[in-house]
């Protein structure tokens, strides 16, 4: 395994955040600063920090990093449901 790039975990964290940015392009106009943009955040920061996790010279830090990307995945699941809960979304939307 050469970068980060080759991690099945990041990979199916990277079809995560596509899939998030393409259902956000149907919210409605009024999420823009906020549902919006705290799922691209969120969404961005788990395929980002498992990146920089990859990248330190120790398991421990790796470790942190991998804690943070499970922190911002639940962050988005989070936010999924509550587009679902404000009929942004319908739950087989929320479930990507």
């Amino acid at each position: 395994m050469d970068g980060f790039e080759d991690l099945e975990v990041w990979k199916k964290c990277r079809q995560l955040r596509i899939e998030v940015s393409e259902l956000l392009k149907r919210f409605p106009d009024e999420e823009k600063y906020r549902l919006i943009d705290q799922l691209k955040r969120a969404s961005r920061s788990i395929t980002a920090n498992i990146a920089e996790g990859h990248g330190r010279f120790h398991y421990l830090d790796n470790i942190k990093f991998c804690r943070n990307a499970r922190g911002y995945l639940n962050e988005v699941l989070d936010h999924l449901i509550c587009a679902c809960d404000e009929i942004i979304i319908d739950a087989d939307q929320k479930n990507i």
